[in-house]
């Protein structure tokens, strides 16, 4: 198995932390979190990861190196420029396997990712989004009226459930590369819509795991919390 894992944003959400640390680096107890992650994939059976940077990208390739620490084979991708989510793929097209797992580094889960690799593969998809129920609470009251301005209902303070994008997805190269060209700006929103209006088989995958993006403050916060509180599942003794 081979990780792109992107690690190149400016965390701008996260400052001031990130005026001097890249996200990835940012601590969760004695770990970074790209540093759980790495972890994480060599237990699942990645040997390979193209690590992409950019803003303070010189402090990631110092601190992990060529991977050896973790029984890993660790590259780097360079981005002059800010190329999206799914740019990043074009600079290393011929560095890549034909089915690859391309990820953020900077999320915290319980994921099993040789599970959902293994079910990529099985359905010969040519793309597979890693999903997650997630709730948003509204602190106020919603109104809703017709077209002629009257109330149709008024629901206090409700709690909606939205499928996200958890981050982790699995490629396979040889279907995606037409719509890849080297440099270009493009988010895997975009390429993941394009695929789907073509005919390609774009396959959601979930399970029960816990999953926190960790962007904003308010939700580093409350992952340094939760790996605290229960590292197990995150890091277990096999996966130190």
């Amino acid at each position: 198995m081979q990780a792109l894992i992107l690690a190149g944003g400016k965390g701008a959400r996260l400052q001031p932390y990130t005026n001097v640390l890249p996200k990835p680096l940012m601590p969760l107890g004695e770990h970074p979190i790209l540093d759980i992650i790495l972890r994480q994939l060599k237990h699942a059976g990645v040997t390979d990861v193209i690590l992409a940077v950019g803003y303070l990208g010189h402090l990631l390739q110092a601190f992990f190196g060529d991977g050896s620490k973790y029984g890993l084979k660790i590259t780097y991708s360079i981005e002059n420029a800010p190329l999206g989510t799914a740019g990043p793929i074009g600079l290393v097209l011929d560095r890549l396997d034909d089915d690859f797992l391309v990820m953020n580094g900077d999320l915290l889960t319980t994921l099993n990712y040789r599970h959902f690799f293994d079910f990529h593969m099985k359905m010969n998809a040519t793309a597979t989004i890693g999903i997650y129920s997630r709730e948003v609470k509204i602190d106020f009251g919603v109104i809703q009226s017709d077209a002629n301005r009257f109330l149709v209902d008024y629901i206090e303070k409700p709690v909606y459930q939205f499928d996200v994008s958890m981050g982790i997805n699995a490629l396979k190269l040889t279907k995606i590369q037409p719509y890849i060209h080297p440099g270009e700006h493009l988010d895997l929103p975009d390429l993941m819509l394009r695929l789907h209006r073509d005919g390609q088989p774009v396959l959601c995958y979930r399970e029960p795991c816990e999953w926190l993006d960790i962007g904003r403050l308010d939700d580093y916060q409350k992952a340094v919390d939760v790996y605290q509180t229960r590292p197990k599942g995150f890091l277990d003794e096999d996966i130190l």
